[in-house]
């Protein structure tokens, strides 16, 4: 990855990230700072430096998603074999979240978590139960050849922080973008469409095939709206578009830009572009359909390969494009949406030192190498995805990242989550053709007006 890029928009707990051309970054932060020095305005307080000699029992739990949990375990082992008089416990599963709430609430948490998308992690760093990682980032690495902060990019390390304080580190981050499969469209002479006229050129070869053009995740609407919605808004709009959804801005969601990337949406359902009850599908269930050429076509992260690769038909393939521009825009047509998810010590963790030699430990060079090669997932560690070969599923991934000017994600799905459930049900809303493109940016609008006029909610700034 380049060293130097815009990254705009504060990075969704899901979400951090990225690497690009320019040299200008900003982040999302809180509109109430903590208080100087080594404690936060709740009480938190500085986690330490991770060099003590380690002993004990240290327990890391963290979300068996894509990526599995085996890596971590590995990391664990490792250390163990290193620090003789320390005994590691790396567990997790995909309900991690359900485990950890009653956990942190009763003061007994693990010392180190990954807890994945279900658990609202700016609201437990605005509770106090997050330790803040500054003095730990400002320690040696765990080579001892430099400080630590100085392994991660700066600006996705940055995203981690809650009123220039870091409470959360960034590991690996997702590029969202549309796959298709390469030999299906050399095979029928189909060009990948760059902008959305042509999109919707190609869709009618496609039908004419037989096949639907593009499924996606109808459980689950933040893909549409990550993979669609808000991409297409900035290529109208410009990034201005997009911050001011996540700050709140009154009419944003009313905005020219949103309206016409719903309306794209709608043109697409109205014009039979989508896979018959896609709405109705879950994440797997659109991708096992789009992986048995059911659909030619579909918006996901760049996890959706190690997701998947179990119940790959013999053959098949996956590859990665950008969201077809819509041409005569405002915005950066080079622009990509990333996101990750965040690492984190509680505040109550019981051996806060093993927790961030743990860390430090996964986050060194060597590690994070591994990490790329294995799981197939570009990471925030500098240099990670250098010397190692890619899978060919993160080739064209890390190419868009490289040459974008423009890289963003959409934080304000962590933030205001009451708020983006509405939102998304209103564009299932409109899927079901219930309500009109009109309608569905005045429900989100409305979502948005209530939670900026509602003083008992943080709200944060996307600069």
């Amino acid at each position: 990855m380049k060293n130097a890029f815009a990254l705009i928009a504060g990075i969704s707990v899901l979400a951090l990230a990225g690497c690009g051309s320019s040299s200008s970054s900003a982040g999302g932060t809180a509109s109430t700072s903590p208080a100087a020095g080594g404690t936060d305005a709740n009480g938190a307080t500085e986690a330490p430096t991770g060099t003590a000699k380690l002993t004990g029992d240290l327990e890391v739990a963290a979300f068996k998603g894509g990526f599995g949990i085996d890596f971590y375990q590995a990391v664990g082992k490792d250390l163990e074999a290193k620090n003789p008089g320390l005994k590691i416990k790396v567990w997790g599963d995909p309900q991690v979240a359900d485990a950890l709430r009653p956990r942190l609430v009763a003061g007994t948490p693990p010392d180190l978590m990954y807890p994945g998308w279900k658990l609202d992690v700016w609201g437990l760093a605005e509770e106090g139960q997050l330790a803040l990682l500054d003095t730990a980032l400002d320690s040696p690495d765990s080579d001892g050849k430099g400080k630590w902060r100085d392994a991660f990019d700066p600006a996705i390390l940055k995203l981690g922080q809650n009123g220039g304080k870091q409470y959360m580190l960034p590991y690996f981050f997702n590029v969202w973008g549309w796959w298709y499969n390469p030999d299906l469209f050399a095979k029928n002479g189909w060009a990948v469409p760059k902008t959305f006229d042509e999109l919707l050129a190609l869709c009618e070869k496609i039908k004419a095939k037989g096949m639907a053009p593009v499924t996606f995740q109808g459980k689950y609407p933040y893909y549409m709206l990550q993979g669609m919605l808000l991409p297409w808004a900035q290529d109208i709009g410009g990034i201005q578009t997009v911050k001011d959804l996540q700050n709140l801005v009154p009419g944003a969601w009313k905005s020219p830009a949103v309206l016409k990337a719903a309306q794209m949406i709608k043109q697409l359902k109205d014009k039979g572009d989508f896979e018959s009850g896609a709405v109705a599908l879950s994440h797997t269930e659109s991708q096992t359909d789009f992986l048995l050429n059911k659909a030619a076509m579909i918006p996901c992260g760049t996890w959706l390969y190690s997701e998947m690769k179990s119940v790959m038909p013999a053959g098949a393939k996956m590859q990665f494009m950008q969201p077809p521009a819509v041409a005569g825009g405002t915005g950066d047509p080079t622009s990509v949406i990333i996101d990750i998810e965040p690492w984190m010590v509680p505040s109550a963790s019981k051996h806060q030192d093993g927790a961030v030699a743990f860390y430090k430990y996964m986050t060194s060079l060597p590690i994070a190498k591994k990490f790329v090669e294995e799981k197939g997932s570009l990471t925030a560690i500098k240099g990670s995805d250098e010397g190692v070969k890619l899978p060919d599923t993160l080739v064209e991934p890390a190419k868009t990242v490289k040459s974008a000017k423009t890289i963003w994600s959409y934080m304000a799905l962590q933030w205001y989550k009451a708020m983006e459930t509405e939102i998304e049900n209103a564009l299932t809303s409109m899927l079901n053709g219930q309500i009109t493109p009109e309608q569905f940016c005045d429900r989100a609008e409305a979502a948005a007006t209530k939670v900026r006029e509602d003083s008992s909610i943080t709200k944060h700034k996307v600069d």
